[in-house]
């Protein structure tokens, strides 16, 4: 009996609230969904996409902008709403999940969901609507008081799209550009993410403390990271350390003696950092190429003589190499403007060109030619 009770009940909830059945989208507009990490950050867009030419095939061609997406904020004539802005999409509201703050059109948005509507002007620029109500149908029941965001823009000419689609392009290391195009418009936001190295840097300390600090190559790089950008320093030489000294995972070789040599000189203590470069050199790790990348840089910095001396105990170091260690030895020379002896190094490489270098003689010989003319 309980259970032909229970049985009865189910069938009355069912009855009384049905569950969602899966059926085509209103109008035959699918869904859609775009997303695009700049840097850590990610962001994603999920609309309804109708097309130019309608649900029964009516070409709208040329009546898209002002006629059925129409003017400024208008009465829908349905839900709460008297001035709504056109929902940037069909069906659901368009939405925006930015996992990190950024700004828009250089105005700050925290991270979250949003509505994403648009209010299409005919003589000035539009205008993207971010609002906190991300869950209505459309955007019947918007109001104003849930504006997270407006910002204003100028829409361009574009090549003909029948399906609205959203993207991104112009992407860079810390922005990007998104759009709505559709018919023969494109309508952009920027979004810039103007703190991405404080973002990798928070994720980065995260990471450490976890599995990926097991490997000292990730304090490594960690490091390596804070150099490159000038930042967080005095943090980045602990990380260094860690990763030639951490008991268990720590390992001196060249990469890492270089890696605190490099945190070192940006810190200003170049005494220090020229000593460690000098062991990393002379670590049975240091290949013939590390020790030649590393002359290099020194000709770039200006310090022709202290790169001279690297080439030098480059080639002591390797005298079976008859290719790398001579070209070192050219370019330093070369700096230090004796050309007799850089020509002659200049000979003895391109005599031993490697085959994974031959790809590259023209460029040695045009130096060989620049010394001798």
């Amino acid at each position: 009996m309980k259970k032909i009770l229970a049985i009865v009940c189910c069938l009355i909830s069912a009855y009384a609230y049905p569950q969602a059945l899966t059926q085509p989208p209103s109008g035959g507009n699918q869904k859609a969904s775009v997303s695009q990490w700049i840097g850590p950050v990610s962001i994603t867009i999920n609309y309804s996409s109708p097309d130019v030419h309608g649900p029964n095939g009516e070409d709208r061609k040329g009546h898209i902008w002002g006629e059925l997406v129409p003017y400024g904020f208008t009465d829908l004539g349905f839900g709460s709403s008297k001035a709504a802005p056109w929902r940037a999409g069909a069906n659901q509201n368009t939405t925006i999940t930015i996992s990190n703050d950024v700004k828009i059109e250089g105005k700050d948005l925290k991270a979250g969901t949003y509505a994403l509507f648009l209010s299409v002007e005919k003589d000035k620029p539009w205008t993207w609507v971010f609002s906190n109500n991300s869950t209505s149908w459309g955007s019947f029941f918007y109001d104003v008081k849930d504006d997270a965001l407006r910002v204003d823009v100028t829409p361009t000419d574009a090549e003909y799209t029948e399906w609205l689609t959203y993207g991104f392009d112009d992407r860079k290391p810390n922005a990007a550009v998104a759009y709505l195009q559709w018919e023969n418009k494109r309508i952009p936001f920027k979004i810039e993410v103007p703190t991405i190295n404080d973002i990798y840097l928070t994720k980065m300390r995260e990471e450490l403390k976890n599995s990926v600090g097991f490997d000292y190559r990730n304090w490594m790089f960690a490091a390596q990271f804070c150099v490159q950008n000038k930042m967080n320093l005095e943090e980045a030489l602990t990380w260094a350390d860690n990763a030639i000294n951490m008991p268990f995972i720590g390992t001196e070789d060249f990469n890492s003696l270089q890696t605190k040599a490099q945190v070192l000189d940006a810190l200003g203590r170049t005494a220090e950092a020229d000593a460690v470069m000098d062991k990393a050199i002379k670590h049975p790790t240091a290949t013939t190429m590390m020790i030649h990348q590393y002359g290099k840089t020194l000709l770039t910095a200006g310090k022709n003589q202290k790169a001279m001396d690297v080439f030098t105990l480059n080639r002591k170091m390797h005298p079976d190499d008859k290719f790398t260690t001579y070209v070192g030895l050219a370019r330093g020379y070369t700096a230090l403007g004796d050309k007799k002896s850089a020509i002659k190094n200049w000979e003895i490489a391109i005599k031993n060109v490697p085959e994974d270098q031959k790809r590259n003689l023209t460029f040695y010989e045009s130096e060989l030619k620049k010394l001798k003319g």
